[in-house]
């Protein structure tokens, strides 16, 4: 069977996109009408089917993403020089609900993962330490440098510091921002023990920070501020890591259901490809999980910007809707707060990839949640309280997303990318490559490749396999980033710093 070289995605849609590069002058049928390329245009771009004026929208996905700046014919190549966004400031949306139930079988599939006292599941038994201010984030390190050195327990998977530049000096929203972020890591199960790491000055006051934590395993997350320690502080600290690691050491992995797992959808350096191949693969794997119980967040705001309307629709209930609501025009009101326009979001390396407007990017980003209703909307810092599919407030800048979405509880990151990153938050971070060129250049980075669905393979074939691999990370095998031990937080700010 012939490899296709371009692809119409929607039926309504007034471009193809190019599934290898174009020469001008080639020709293409489509609909059963010969069209020929009027420029040369690289993979993972568009080229127009159908002529239009100046001003009329240009159709992908069945929706509009932008209208053209001047009149183009079909064979045009569509790029952010002919193409302008239609988005503006906030906008008022009805409530019209579409309720398309999964029709997944459920499995009854597990994964090797490790109950806490309170229920809760981790993929990983790590033992962190936490600044609650990054004045002793030089501290924590040389804490965690040391107790690397002495132990080699098979049963803690690894030891780190988070360290930030937060805790003090930040005002209102900031600062409460900080302090539910690094109140949710200490909470993480992927954590087996936490040393929650204060100097005793900070805003971030130890005590009431403890007391933020609510109901906590008091053998497993201990405090020290360092300014009351009379003499050597690291040896302090050592005393009390000792204890927690030699608790953690016990922790053993047991068959768990999967409907335990919750994991994050994000994506960064998209191309024209993300919305073919790696988001919609993932979007499969979010429904699968859904309907296993299981839970997927899908986040960066201002990328839904452009498809909102598609979530707002599928929330479960008019309460959720209006969350939804709220959750994109505060995000809008944000950009507009500090004089900046709310559709100027797709990167250079977006652009160069196929990507022209950031409703081009958000009907492709919003493909990696799959069909699923919306059944719980959180805001930043929120931790999560539904299964099912859930939306978070967050930006689009991908670790301080990607730090968002293992803070709200997800204990594995699936992160889908067109130009490739190596980084990692502080769970595991998995990779999916949206091209088979990025794959194969970059495999110390990728996880997995949905660029063989260009290649020939299926999207019924490929499910399976990725529903298996990120099982496989679940139960303990190293994403990359762990491999490589890429791995940091990144808290969001708005505000002054004093």
């Amino acid at each position: 069977m012939e490899q296709a070289t371009y692809l119409k995605i929607n039926p309504a849609d007034s471009v193809v996109v190019c599934l290898q590069a174009k020469k001008k002058g080639e020709r293409i049928d489509v609909d059963g009408q010969t069209i020929c390329i009027n420029q040369d245009t690289p993979a993972g771009h568009k080229v127009l089917i159908k002529d239009v004026r100046e001003g009329e929208d240009i159709i992908k996905y069945g929706y509009p993403i932008g209208h053209a700046r001047q009149d183009l014919k079909a064979g045009d190549w569509v790029n952010e020089n002919n193409l302008k966004t239609n988005l503006s400031g906030t906008l008022e949306y009805t409530y019209q609900p579409v309720n398309e139930p999964l029709t997944i079988k459920k499995e009854n599939r597990t994964f090797r993962g490790y109950v806490r006292k309170n229920g809760d599941v981790g993929v990983r038994n790590e033992v962190w330490v936490v600044p609650t201010v990054g004045c002793v984030n030089g501290i924590a390190e040389r804490l965690v440098r040391q107790l690397q050195r002495e132990t080699h327990c098979d049963g803690v998977d690894n030891i780190y510091a988070w360290h930030h530049n937060y805790g003090c000096s930040q005002l209102s929203e900031d600062h409460e921002n900080t302090r539910k972020v690094l109140r949710d890591i200490c909470l993480h199960p992927n954590a087996g023990a936490v040393l929650v790491l204060s100097l005793g000055c900070e805003n971030n006051q130890p005590d009431d920070f403890m007391q933020m934590l609510g109901d906590y395993d008091k053998d497993r997350i201990r405090l020290l501020v360092t300014q009351k320690v009379e003499g050597d502080e690291v040896e302090e600290g050592m005393k009390i890591l000792r204890e927690l690691y030699a608790i953690a050491c016990q922790d053993k992995r047991e068959d768990v259901s999967v409907s335990k797992l919750r994991v994050g959808l994000k994506c960064g350096g998209s191309d024209g490809f993300s919305g073919i191949t790696a988001n919609p693969l993932v979007g499969e794997f979010s429904d699968w999980l859904v309907a296993q119980g299981g839970t997927s967040v899908l986040t960066e705001v201002p990328e839904m910007f452009g498809a909102e309307t598609i979530l707002m629709n599928r929330c479960e209930t008019p309460e959720l809707f209006d969350q939804t609501v709220s959750l994109i025009n505060n995000f809008k009101n944000y950009f507009l707060s500090h004089g900046e326009p709310v559709g100027e979001n797709p990167s250079p390396g977006n652009k160069a990839g196929g990507i022209s407007t950031l409703e081009d990017k958000a009907l492709g980003c919003t493909q990696k949640c799959g069909r699923a209703p919306v059944s719980g909307v959180m805001e930043y810092g929120d931790r999560i309280q539904h299964h099912g599919l859930n939306l978070l407030s967050a930006p689009g800048n991908d670790l301080v997303a990607s730090t968002a979405l293992a803070a709200c509880g997800c204990h594995i990151v699936l992160f889908t990318t067109g130009r490739g990153t190596p980084f990692g938050t502080f769970v595991p971070t998995m990779k999916i490559a949206t091209n088979p060129t990025l794959a194969k250049n970059k495999p110390q980075w990728v996880d997995f490749s949905a660029g063989q669905l260009v290649q020939g393979r299926t999207m019924k074939e490929l499910v399976p396999e990725f529903i298996d691999k990120v099982l496989t990370v679940a139960s303990g095998e190293r994403a990359r980033n762990e491999e490589n031990d890429y791995r940091e937080i990144s808290i969001f700010k708005n505000g002054v710093t004093l």
